[in-house]
């Protein structure tokens, strides 16, 4: 079975705001969907953290070492993308591109195996993971009406970030989190991302570990992008000193980037984003590196229903995962799905365990988002 055809199907009309200082419009194209359709008909689907224009031009340096490959050996295709765009932005756009590809094409070998991703990556350690609901926050006092929002949608654990926290001043910073746990009580988890991939984050080492003891105070599961995201050595010593636990290395792209924070445990929780890192087949890697250094794996998905489909299989396949991602609410999570996930009674969602991805997408959602386009049908 090998690759025919690559198509691109770009998400606008419902980004989220991603708490960036200078804000994005909801018909900002930050989310690409990625079909892989083999020769035999089977068609798989992925997921892209960027922009339709720069997939376009990525898309077309892969070409030559993509269409005409195998569509049943997805880690193997993706590091011969990888390996032979050293030259051409390695780590950037085009590393997001082999993103989408290789969940694709994972995709398409489960569905081939009549297996879930999971179970071909080396088996599932769990049947339900417990998801954590991310929100940005606000003003004080408009975090509760927030978070209980996403206690009636079923959360039982929630991360805020970005909004005024770490941008004003210690007193908005501990009123936020006041009025945060206050809201939840306190047997719901609470983490806390302060957004230190924001443009010139002004935040150093002091900062951190003074915020990071105030967040202590408040039973605070763990404190994200303290620091700007290439400072590997404030990161190390925060981790070291810091009253709970500390997470990172979202925007990181290919597992290599991630062998010096792993080998000096700058982290205690490493999250890689399947759509941008280099997909399923680099981020399982990770997760396993990571193991063995006693650090858990939380999956970034600030993204879409197929991020969140592949973090799924991700943190199934995974001995040190605890949670996984969902933005809430999120219409390219709950319009993409033909049943959009449902929490239990526990706060918990269940691992698909269907071929693939194992989530069955809603066509009209996905017309709605990309402007009229459809997937294509699929022989399997």
């Amino acid at each position: 079975m090998k690759v025919r055809e690559v198509r691109l199907l770009p998400l606008r009309g419902s980004t989220p705001d991603g708490g960036w200082t200078s804000g994005w419009s909801a018909d900002e194209n930050l989310h690409t969907l990625v079909e892989v359709i083999t020769d035999e008909g089977v068609t798989g689907l992925g997921s892209i953290y960027t922009s339709l224009r720069l997939v376009e031009g990525a898309l077309g340096v892969l070409h030559p070492f993509l269409i005409g490959g195998s569509a049943l050996d997805p880690a193997a295709v993706s590091e011969r993308l990888h390996q032979n765009t050293f030259w051409q932005g390695r780590g950037g756009a085009i590393t997001h591109a082999i993103s989408g590809i290789d969940i694709a094409l994972w995709d398409i070998f489960g569905k081939v195996a009549q297996q879930p991703i999971s179970r071909l990556l080396g088996g599932r350690h769990r049947e339900k993971i417990k998801p954590y609901g991310s929100l940005l926050m606000t003003e004080p006092e408009g975090m509760r009406e927030r978070l209980e929002a996403g206690l009636e949608r079923g959360f039982r654990a929630f991360k805020i970030g970005w909004g005024p926290f770490g941008r004003r001043d210690a007193q908005t910073d501990e009123a936020i989190i006041a009025a945060s746990r206050a809201a939840v009580g306190p047997d719901v988890e609470l983490m806390v991302d302060a957004g230190g991939s924001d443009a010139f984050w002004p935040h150093g080492y002091k900062w951190a570990i003074r915020t990071a003891r105030m967040l202590a105070n408040y039973d605070v599961t763990w404190f994200e992008e303290a620091l700007r995201p290439d400072d590997l050595e404030g990161h190390v010593r925060l981790t070291e000193h810091s009253p709970v636990p500390i997470a990172g290395c979202e925007v990181l792209t290919r597992r290599q980037a991630f062998l010096p924070w792993i080998q000096r445990r700058a982290v205690d929780y490493i999250q890689p984003d399947v759509t941008k890192v280099g997909g399923l087949s680099e981020e399982h890697r990770i997760a396993q590196y990571a193991d063995e250094h006693s650090i858990l794996f939380v999956p970034h998905g600030w993204n879409t229903a197929v991020g969140l489909a592949a973090d799924l299989q991700l943190v199934a396949a995974a001995g040190n995962a605890r949670w996984v991602e969902y933005i809430t609410p999120a219409p390219y999570i709950e319009d993409l799905c033909e049943t959009p996930p449902q929490l239990d009674a526990d706060g918990l969602l269940t691992i698909p365990d269907g071929p693939g991805l194992g989530f069955r997408w809603n066509n009209d959602g996905i017309e709605k988002h990309t402007g009229g386009l459809k997937l294509t049908p699929s022989t399997l």
